[in-house]
């Protein structure tokens, strides 16, 4: 059986952005970093680029995946908390498969995520995947616009896909 990431504290369910800060359901079979089933659920860390178009389409993503798509094997770790060397948010990228989103060529949360000790399993640049849907324009920041809600669906559907890939590796190694 492996390690469970710990639970975070509810402050750290979501990130900003107009979104509650629940983006991990919590059960009561389970603590909020555990999945329902042996394995940790997979950490998605966006962007924290408040106020900028390209961050707000990570974070969104970021939310569809963990409220709809894949919500019993996906968290939310904000970036925020990585920044300001939280504990808990260090441990849980130490010891999950960890998912980052960018939104820029800086790669903060990629930087982040290996800053805290943890391993990136996936990265996506969501300036390359905007390169590849170049239909889906992104606007808006507060809001996104139709074009960057797509995007960030899109986008969300390729992270929901590497989350199940994630898992599957792990069941293979467990």
């Amino acid at each position: 059986m492996s390690e469970q990431p710990p639970s975070l504290p509810a402050e750290t369910k979501g990130v900003s952005g107009g979104r509650p800060a629940e983006a991990v359901p919590e059960s009561q079979d389970r603590p909020a970093g555990q999945s329902s089933g042996d394995r940790p659920r997979v950490c998605i860390v966006p962007c924290s680029g408040i106020g900028k178009t390209y961050g707000s389409v990570t974070r969104e993503a970021a939310y569809v995946v963990t409220e709809e798509l894949r919500p019993e094997t996906s968290a939310i770790v904000p970036l925020s908390l990585l920044v300001l060397g939280d504990e808990a948010a260090q441990s849980a990228v130490r010891q999950a498969q960890v998912i980052t989103l960018d939104g820029c060529k800086l790669a903060c949360a990629s930087v982040n995520v290996r800053q805290a000790g943890g391993a990136v399993a996936r990265e996506y640049a969501v300036l390359d995947f905007y390169r590849q849907h170049r239909d889906l324009k992104p606007g808006g920041i507060a809001e996104l616009n139709e074009g960057g809600l797509a995007l960030a669906r899109a986008l969300a559907g390729e992270v929901a896909d590497a989350c199940d890939a994630l898992r599957g590796e792990q069941a293979n190694h467990a």
